[in-house]
């Protein structure tokens, strides 16, 4: 794990502990959104409720130590953490490339983990966001990512976190390079953008994730047309209630959104 500072979870709740049999209890709402598979193996348990309470640090310790499902835990929680805590730009993409790293490789090992492909995509789409989409693309990101997110797919149909990805994979390219060029080198379409960003919210309709996400998707697809629909999306996503830490960062990022 990178030797760095790690800035402690801003917004601490009693409601995000889990502790227990409650970790069991939640699983299925908690993980609406992944598809991951409850774990038998308690380290890799106790992991997860570190990744829900945000102890990001500890939750990316626990997870390793524990291997298999608590891997997964460890490489989502030092995402999240990177993407949505870390300030320190260097810093966020330290971790987002370690992610990149550890993901892979548990890809290759479990080929047929979609959250270990996913993870990949997640972390490279947000590295990509931060160097800009088009260095990214030129770079060789574009491909990986969409291969990632439609191996996630293939593996798990449901998996709410991977259509948004891809859905804002193809609005993110058709914003930055146009239509011509993000159809005919990377595959881009419109419809198949929004296609996934409505199907993310109908998989998990209690995701603030899944509605910010449209809102700005569908902003890039359809411009001033699409703008009514995405302020109401980015309205619900700052008013639900969220179901543990990360769901807290992304419904203040919603109210940040508003404002």
């Amino acid at each position: 794990m990178a030797k760095v500072k790690w800035v402690t979870f801003p917004h601490p709740s009693k409601a995000f502990a889990y502790g227990g049999d409650a970790l069991r209890k939640g699983w299925p709402k908690l993980h609406r959104g992944d598809c991951e598979p409850y774990p038998k193996d308690a380290a890799a348990q106790e992991a997860w409720r570190l990744f829900h309470r945000g102890e990001f640090e500890a939750a990316v310790e626990q997870g390793l130590a524990a291997g298999g499902s608590g891997i997964v835990a460890a490489n989502k929680a030092q995402a999240i953490y990177a993407n949505g805590v870390e300030t320190r730009e260097a810093t966020r993409l330290a971790l987002l490339e370690e992610v990149m790293r550890r993901a892979e490789a548990q890809a290759a090992a479990e080929p047929k983990n979609p959250n270990a492909h996913y993870l990949f995509a997640y972390a490279a789409g947000r590295y990509s966001q931060r160097i800009s989409v088009v260095k990214a693309l030129a770079q060789g990101y574009g491909g990986r990512i969409r291969a990632a997110l439609e191996k996630t797919l293939a593996l798990a149909p449901k998996h709410a976190d991977a259509h948004t990805a891809l859905g804002m994979f193809h609005a993110e390219i058709l914003d930055k390079v146009g239509a011509l060029v993000g159809g005919v080198t990377y595959g881009a379409k419109r419809d198949q953008g929004e296609n996934h960003l409505r199907r993310a919210m109908e998989l998990d309709p209690d995701s603030p994730i899944a509605h910010l996400e449209a809102a700005r998707g569908l902003a890039m697809l359809h411009g001033k047309k699409a703008l009514d629909e995405a302020g109401k999306l980015r309205a619900r996503a700052a008013a639900m209630k969220p179901r543990d830490a990360m769901e807290k960062l992304d419904v203040e990022a919603a109210k940040a959104a508003r404002e």
